[in-house]
């Protein structure tokens, strides 16, 4: 069986991406992270699924990566690394309560609180709206004076008018908004490196 037409149209897909993608949107996004190491803030991140995963990673990324030579750290955290808090959260409290009822200790005044998710909230399957545990927490970030920052793609959903900078993946296939949503946690991570560790020029 040839594959090469299948992997050609993804290719080209990828590609459609790269050209539609809005970089001042990436640009905003940066310049939040930016404010929040600047002020010694909190990062908070979440997602379901697949995003999750890239929670984990970009989590890490901002406290090893982009910190490693930093004058002073990030302080990033991936809320859905705790697994017995998060199994303990979706027995007695609810799946959509895993998040907000963390961040509604966690969060200060000026923390960022990263969302990723492809569909940003709009949509449902069999056990409902997609999501909507990631809405409730943002709710929580907003109540607290901090900042929201989504990754996310399809439309937008709920999670792009409710952010305060996010970057839309222009695809409507989940493994293209997901795939492309580590380029751009990476995308973020190397401008953050390069603009906390050459303090010389001005960002």
């Amino acid at each position: 069986m040839a594959h090469e037409k299948f992997v050609d149209e993804y290719l080209e897909g990828v590609a459609d991406i790269v050209k539609k993608i809005s970089r001042s949107d990436i640009d905003k996004t940066i310049q939040v992270l930016y404010e929040a190491w600047k002020n010694d803030k909190a990062v908070y991140v979440i997602g379901n699924g697949g995003s999750a995963s890239s929670s984990t990673h970009f989590a890490s990324d901002l406290n090893k990566y982009v910190s490693s030579e930093a004058p002073h750290r990030f302080r990033a955290f991936a809320l859905v690394d705790n697994i017995p808090l998060m199994s303990a959260l979706t027995n007695d409290e609810g799946w959509s309560d895993v998040y907000s009822y963390q961040l509604e200790a966690f969060m200060k005044e000026g923390d960022v609180l990263v969302g990723i998710s492809v569909h940003g909230g709009s949509g449902s399957d069999k056990a409902g709206p997609w999501s909507q545990n990631l809405l409730k927490a943002v709710k929580v970030a907003k109540e607290k004076k901090g900042k929201v920052v989504g990754l996310i793609g399809f439309d937008g959903g709920m999670l792009r008018k409710m952010a305060d900078a996010s970057i839309v993946v222009p695809a409507d296939s989940t493994p293209q908004v997901e795939g492309f949503h580590l380029v751009l946690t990476h995308l973020i991570a190397a401008r953050l490196k390069e603009a906390i560790g050459n303090k010389s020029k001005r960002y």
